[in-house]
């Protein structure tokens, strides 16, 4: 099972609902994807803190390759990527993030006027 985010507060509620779930942290695994021309070392102390892990613990940073006819809204100094959340042995972690993700839309549906 893998999240992955470039917004802060989703990868914050996603590590935290892995852990109203019961997934211990040993189980993560992280890794940071970013383009070739941001600031890569900055993203990784970025996302490593967000995590709460030190930067050792991350895997080999993802270098996406820049296209110069694609223009991007989140580029620049100031893009940090995207932080991969990687759940070892996932899926009965899967299995209960699918239950419980289709109980809030059947409980949202309901709640719809």
């Amino acid at each position: 099972m893998q999240f992955v985010n470039s917004d802060p507060n989703v990868v914050r509620i996603s590590l935290a609902w892995l852990d109203v779930l019961g997934v211990d942290r040993e189980r993560l695994r992280y890794r940071v994807v970013i383009r070739v021309t941001a600031d890569v070392e900055g993203a990784e102390n970025r996302w490593a803190d967000l995590a709460g892990t030190g930067i050792s613990q991350l895997r080999q940073t993802t270098i996406k390759e820049h296209n110069p006819r694609t223009i991007r809204r989140n580029a620049g100094e100031n893009h940090r990527g995207c932080l991969v959340i990687s759940v070892l042995r996932g899926a009965g972690s899967y299995r209960r993030v699918e239950g419980r993700w289709s109980g809030t839309v059947v409980a949202a549906e309901q709640r719809t006027p």
